[in-house]
C-alpha cells in the first residue's frame, strides 16, 4: 500500500498548505492574525501557496511512476500507478495546449505593424518599440514569453497625452523585467491542473493582481505615481488575450482590484517594502524574488523523489 500511501499524503499536505495560506481578504490568514504584510511579502506568500501544491503532487507521481508497477500488490499497483500515470498525461496535455495557445497568440500579433513609439520631447523623450493594434479601444500588454514584445492599441496613443502615454509605458516595461509572461504561463499551467486544489482561483486572482502592483511599482521609479494613478483610472479597458499569455496594464480592470491597485501606489503601506530599505528592488526584484524559506519550502515539495531509490 507504499503507493496510495504517498498520494494520500501528497493529497494531505497539498491541501494542508492551501489553507494555512488561503488568501483572506486582502491579505493572508496567518498574517492577519498578526499585522497586515507589505506586498512583497504577501507575493511571496501567495506565490508558495500557489506553486507547492502542484509541485508536490507532480513529484508525486514522478516518484511513482519511476518506481514501477507493483505485482506484490495488484489493486495498489493498479491504481496508483494508473493515477499517476493519467495525472503526468495531463500535465503534458496542458503543457502542449498552453504551448499550442501561446504559438497562435505570437503568430497573431506578428500580423500587426511594429513601430516606435515616442512620448516626450528634448531630455525627457523615450523610445520603445512596439506593435499597433488598430483598434478604439484602450489596450497596452506584453505578449510572449521570454522575449515579449509590446502591444498596444491606436485607442490609446491616440487618447492618452505624452505624460499618461509614458507612465503606461513604464508599467509594461516593468512586466517585461521581471518577465512575468514567462512565468505565468508555467503558474497558468499549474492552475489548471490543479484547480481543483482548494482556493486554486483566489490565490490565482490574488497573483495577478501583486503582478500588476509589482509592474506599477517598477514603473513609479521613473514617472510620477500620481500620473501612474490617473492612468490606471482611464485604461479600465479589460484585456483582449489569456491573463496567462500577456500581462496588460489593464488586468486588473474589476474595482476592488483597482482600488488596491491604486492604495498600494499612493498608499503608506509602500514604505513597508523594498524601497524603504533602499535595496533597489529588494525581494519583489528579479522573476520571483525567492528568500530562503522558500527554497526550502519547494525542497520539501521535491522529497517524494527521495523515495525511489528505497523502492524495492
Amino acid at each position: 500500500m507504499m503507493h496510495l500511501h504517498l498520494w494520500g499524503l501528497a493529497i494531505a499536505i497539498a491541501s494542508l498548505v492551501r489553507f494555512l495560506g488561503r488568501p483572506m481578504g486582502s491579505q493572508t490568514v496567518s498574517a492577519s492574525l498578526i499585522r497586515p504584510l507589505s506586498w512583497q511579502r504577501r507575493w511571496h506568500q501567495t506565490l508558495v501557496t500557489f506553486v507547492v501544491p502542484p509541485l508536490l503532487l507532480l513529484t508525486t507521481a514522478i516518484a511513482v511512476v519511476a518506481m514501477g508497477y507493483s505485482t506484490l500488490h495488484p489493486w495498489d499497483g493498479q491504481l496508483s500507478y494508473g493515477v499517476a500515470l493519467g495525472f503526468l498525461f495531463m500535465a503534458l496535455a496542458v503543457l502542449i495546449y498552453l504551448s499550442w495557445v501561446a504559438f497562435g497568440t505570437w503568430r497573431e500579433i506578428r500580423r500587426y505593424p511594429q513601430r516606435l513609439i515616442q512620448t516626450g520631447s528634448g531630455a525627457t523623450a523615450r523610445q520603445v518599440m512596439g506593435r499597433i493594434l488598430d483598434v478604439p479601444a484602450m489596450f497596452s500588454a506584453q505578449v510572449g514569453l521570454w522575449s515579449s514584445q509590446l502591444v498596444v492599441s491606436q485607442g490609446l496613443l491616440a487618447r492618452l497625452d505624452d505624460e499618461h502615454l509614458a507612465a503606461v509605458l513604464a508599467h509594461e516595461a516593468g512586466h517585461g523585467y521581471y518577465r512575468d509572461t514567462f512565468w505565468f504561463f508555467w503558474l497558468g499551467g499549474l492552475r489548471r491542473l490543479t484547480g481543483w486544489l482548494p482556493y486554486s482561483e483566489s490565490l490565482w486572482q490574488d497573483l495577478l493582481l501583486l503582478r500588476e502592483i509589482r509592474a506599477d511599482r517598477w514603473a513609479a521609479r521613473s514617472v510620477d505615481t500620481l500620473v501612474l494613478a490617473e492612468s490606471l483610472m482611464s485604461v479600465i479597458t479589460a484585456p483582449l488575450m489569456a491573463e496567462s499569455l500577456c500581462a496588460s496594464f489593464s488586468c486588473a480592470a474589476p474595482q476592488s482590484r483597482l482600488a488596491q491597485r491604486i492604495d498600494a501606489l499612493l498608499g503608506d503601506e509602500a514604505l513597508l517594502d523594498d524601497e524603504a530599505t533602499g535595496s533597489s528592488g529588494g525581494a519583489f526584484r528579479g522573476a520571483f524574488g525567492i528568500v530562503p524559506w522558500q527554497w526550502m519550502a519547494i525542497a520539501c515539495a521535491l522529497t517524494p523523489l527521495l523515495t525511489i531509490p528505497f523502492h524495492d
